[in-house]
């Protein structure tokens, strides 16, 4: 993306003051950031929780066939800094909702982290050692990453979640418009690069899962009776989302 570098560190500096009017008109941004979460996320993650609330959670199997690229396909810079960043975008999203998970026990969390997010996971990994670049998930525990940004914004993230369910659900919803704006960007660039089939195929796939992922956290939101307000995508654009049905993706 051409405006990456700028747009990764003015996100960082509106995590601040997340979803107090900073995420609405941001029709650009670009980036998510961590830094380190309690291992006892994970082991809380595969715990058995009863919550009716939860019994629809938007997760749709967004299932993403990866295909061989071509010998004579090189991706450019821009190319593979994106590959690379949305790599650990997935997992700056399965960590967030892996610890969301942990401090309120609402499955929402849990089933789009461990059902899609870690798909989403692997199937950015399959193409990153596809394409042979060094991968930037060096070690997969909950909280850690190489992108000093995706570092901060983890935590902001988790600390602004972590002040009502409310307040997490709609941090679930922040990372899924951020995701939809980021990876139609990553696709557009793709399409006026080298054009990766593959590439192109699970950005889209993604794009969809976190179209889904919206659905569900705006639904339970709602259903708690508050109205939901776009933080990084036009507002029109996240109710032609929300009012629309769950995707079947990668079919």
């Amino acid at each position: 993306m051409k405006t990456l570098t700028l747009t990764r560190h003015a996100l960082l500096a509106c995590a601040v003051t997340l979803l107090v009017g900073c995420g609405s008109s941001a029709a650009d941004t670009t980036a998510l950031s961590t830094t380190a979460a309690a291992a006892s996320v994970v082991d809380a993650a595969t715990a058995s929780t009863t919550d009716a609330d939860d019994a629809t959670t938007g997760v749709a199997d967004d299932t993403t066939t990866i295909t061989t690229p071509s010998t004579t396909t090189t991706l450019t810079a821009d190319e593979t800094a994106t590959l690379l960043f949305v790599r650990e975008e997935e997992k700056l999203a399965r960590d967030v909702y892996l610890t969301l998970f942990n401090k309120w026990g609402t499955k929402t969390f849990q089933n789009i982290a461990l059902n899609s997010e870690q798909q989403h996971m692997d199937v950015m990994g399959t193409l990153v050692a596809t394409y042979n670049l060094q991968d930037p998930v060096v070690i997969d525990t909950i909280g850690a990453f190489t992108d000093p940004v995706l570092l901060g914004l983890y935590q902001d993230l988790v600390m602004r979640g972590s002040t009502s369910l409310n307040d997490g659900l709609h941090v679930g919803g922040f990372i899924e418009e951020f995701d939809i704006n980021d990876l139609q960007e990553a696709i557009d660039e793709a399409n006026a690069g080298s054009k990766p089939a593959d590439i192109i195929a699970a950005y889209t796939n993604l794009m969809c899962g976190s179209r889904n992922h919206l659905r569900s956290f705006v639904g339970q939101i709602e259903k708690n009776g508050v109205d939901y307000q776009a933080q990084v995508i036009p507002q029109a654009t996240v109710d032609a989302i929300v009012n629309s049905p769950e995707e079947q993706c990668g079919k």
